[in-house]
């Protein structure tokens, strides 16, 4: 891990720490949060797994979890992809055809609601995101922080050139297939499967996997986005994986206001001022004042 980037891991589990020292009573009052927001400058969401798991993508942790059957260090790592390259392209294959299936939901649409009513407000607002389905763009939100990556961008491992790429199948040598099973040997042949077109190296799927960091630019956008942040909202997110786990503790230590929106408690629920329990596709637009007419009139508009 490289220095720069395990200090910042480690200033963030202290302030994990700080956190769970000042617990304090949570909140579920629209009525107090919607005063909090309509005071807010600099308003930042985070999102996890939880509100795409309301569109039916399967979740990496949790019942019916997408890693309960196909373990995450067996395909979600640099060396699970040197060793096997068509096994982990087959297993993204999966995915991606699972979420070129789904929609957006509520919760999605709300939050492109909210960024658009603080662009109207002067309000800064930035949208973070642990997850890698598009779903948010799909709804409406604009320069969105993928903090670990996009199923729909490709890196090249000999040029490292980082493309888009949207068919479906992304080869020809992937149609057909469905969830890898690690039973049976995946044995796509490495010049069959997908290869860049500048240089024909043999390409990745454009995301984080586990024991990798954040890219730079994607950690100074985080950096910038926290700082000042004086409401944070975090939904749907398992808060264990680090850095983001952290981002919570990090805006209540500097005076911000913490507001989660998940199905269950999670490690970083006693930094929050506001405890909206439920489906965030019902509670966001509850808790932000947007309704039904708001949610079809931005739909249309896409």
């Amino acid at each position: 891990m490289p220095a720069g980037f395990a200090a910042i891991v480690s200033k963030l589990r202290s302030f994990h720490r700080i956190g769970s020292q000042q617990q304090r009573l949570m909140s579920d009052s629209v009525q107090d949060f919607t005063s909090v927001l309509q005071n807010a400058k600099k308003v930042v969401v985070l999102s996890g797994a939880g509100i795409s798991a309301e569109s039916g993508i399967p979740t990496f942790r949790g019942e019916g979890g997408l890693w309960r059957d196909y373990d995450a260090t067996e395909l979600a790592t640099p060396g699970a992809f040197a060793a096997n390259p068509s096994l982990v392209w087959e297993f993204y294959h999966y995915r991606r055809t699972i979420v070129a299936g789904a929609a957006p939901n509520a919760g999605h649409y709300a939050v492109a609601a909210l960024q658009r009513r603080c662009r109207r407000q002067d309000k800064d607002f930035v949208l973070l995101t642990q997850n890698i389905d598009g779903l948010h763009a799909r709804a409406g939100s604009n320069d969105v922080v993928e903090l670990h990556g996009s199923l729909w961008k490709t890196r090249c491992c000999h040029c490292k050139a980082v493309e888009t790429n949207r068919d479906m199948p992304i080869c020809a040598a992937l149609d057909g297939k469905g969830a890898p099973d690690t039973a049976n040997e995946a044995n796509i042949p490495s010049m069959q499967l997908p290869r860049c077109q500048k240089c024909n190296g043999l390409l990745r799927p454009h995301v984080v996997w586990f024991g990798e960091c954040l890219e730079r630019d994607v950690m100074n956008r985080t950096n910038d986005a926290l700082q000042g942040c004086d409401l944070l909202l975090v939904v749907g997110t398992s808060a264990v994986v680090y850095p983001a786990a952290g981002y919570a503790p990090m805006v209540k230590a500097h005076g911000g206001v913490v507001a989660e929106f998940n199905t269950e408690d999670t490690p970083i629920s006693y930094n929050c001022r506001f405890k909206f329990q439920g489906p965030s596709s019902v509670k966001l637009p509850l808790a932000l004042g947007i309704g039904e007419d708001e949610l079809a009139e931005l739909k249309q508009s896409l």
